[in-house]
């Protein structure tokens, strides 16, 4: 097997290649992203590489530049084989993204919306929470919801399973297991290496998988102890607070002892939500009930005849799971009213008409 097929390369990629425009290109994955530069895994071995003047004029924004993960068409350049990586004379130009399979995507910083690409050609993606002070159901919701529309198949890892008590780890994994949709959730330790066993052998040779989670959760010692040894920077979280440090500054794609892919990304503090088609799946049970609404475009909030109201009365859904609905809805409604005038109309009518069908509900007992 040569390196680039290693980390993914097909016949399928080899087509995508062969339809970029330009002269003859040559493909190479981004293995290590910068901000303007990347390191790119070739036939070559590892290669330092810039976005041509005319990629960076072409681009529409920042979501079109290379990211970890990335197949990428470059100019091949016998100098820097001889220069060697460390020389910047010895940059291969990229000239074209292959088209992704699948993204995942946030919002960036800032007032603008713009979509911020944190890695590409994901097969899977393990959302991982600790076992000790991080685990939020809430949280975990958004980043199933971003997961999901990535294109990759989501699962859950709880990590640090060795400093929590066996009795009040049952309850979290409860709890982890509510939110989590039907998908696999597994519970590990890089400590005494509860689950690591498990947790490799479904990282499969030339696969990739993104491990994505908020600062402090352990995904760089989890790596570590896939790996084998001390590759990535760890640290303990603050006594104070609980709240992880930023050791992992990069994103940067490596490879297991046993050929599969890992992604590993900073821990994010925010994670704001980009596009609206992986809510439905990440709140499945949801959808499954409101197929039996009165109303097509129910609301869940005071509408007669909703399921989904019908099924927190009795107990069938997490009260919390509907409000978890609600408040990420109306955050990816006001996302697309900032990027459309009409949208923003829109969104601050239906506002309104919620706004006024909870004064009636509470007037008019039947139309609760």
């Amino acid at each position: 097997m040569s390196e680039l097929e290693a980390f993914g390369w097909s016949p399928a990629w080899a087509a995508a290649l062969g339809a970029a425009e330009g002269r003859e290109l040559v493909p190479g994955r981004v293995v290590v992203q910068h901000r303007d530069r990347a390191v790119l895994v070739t036939a070559q071995g590892e290669l330092p590489g810039i976005v041509s003047g005319r990629f960076r004029h072409a681009a529409a924004g920042p979501a079109d530049f290379p990211v970890v993960g990335d197949w990428v068409a470059f100019e091949g350049s016998a100098g820097a084989t001889e220069a060697g990586c460390g020389d910047s004379r010895a940059e291969v130009v990229i000239q074209a993204v292959l088209p992704r399979r699948s993204a995942f995507v946030r919002r960036a910083a800032g007032r603008a919306p713009a979509g911020q690409v944190v890695a590409a050609n994901v097969d899977a993606v393990l959302v991982a929470t600790s076992l000790d002070r991080d685990l939020n159901p809430r949280r975990l919701e958004r980043y199933l919801a971003v997961a999901w529309e990535s294109g990759a198949a989501p699962e859950l890892v709880l990590t640090k399973a060795d400093r929590c008590p066996s009795g009040a780890r049952d309850a979290l994994v409860l709890q982890a297991e509510a939110v989590a949709a039907g998908l696999r959730v597994t519970v590990v330790s890089a400590v005494d290496g509860t689950g690591l066993a498990e947790l490799a052998a479904r990282i499969m040779p030339g696969r990739t998988t993104a491990l994505l989670g908020s600062s402090g959760v352990g995904k760089s010692t989890l790596i570590n102890a896939l790996l084998g040894g001390e590759r990535q920077a760890v640290a303990d979280v603050r006594a104070g607070d609980g709240r992880g440090r930023h050791t992992t500054t990069r994103r940067e794609l490596l490879r297991l002892p046993g050929g599969g892919l890992v992604v590993d990304t900073p821990g994010m503090r925010e994670l704001g939500l980009w596009e609206v088609d992986g809510l439905d799946q990440a709140f499945d049970e949801v959808e499954a009930l409101a197929v039996d609404c009165r109303f097509r475009d129910c609301r869940h909030e005071s509408e007669p005849g909703c399921a989904v109201r019908a099924a927190v009365a009795t107990g069938r859904l997490d009260p919390e799971r509907i409000r978890s609905r609600r408040t990420l809805g109306r955050e990816l409604a006001a996302l697309e009213a900032s990027r459309d005038p009409g949208a923003k109309r829109r969104f601050w009518r239906a506002m309104r008409d919620a706004a006024a069908e909870r004064m009636a509900a509470r007037s008019d007992p039947s139309l609760r």
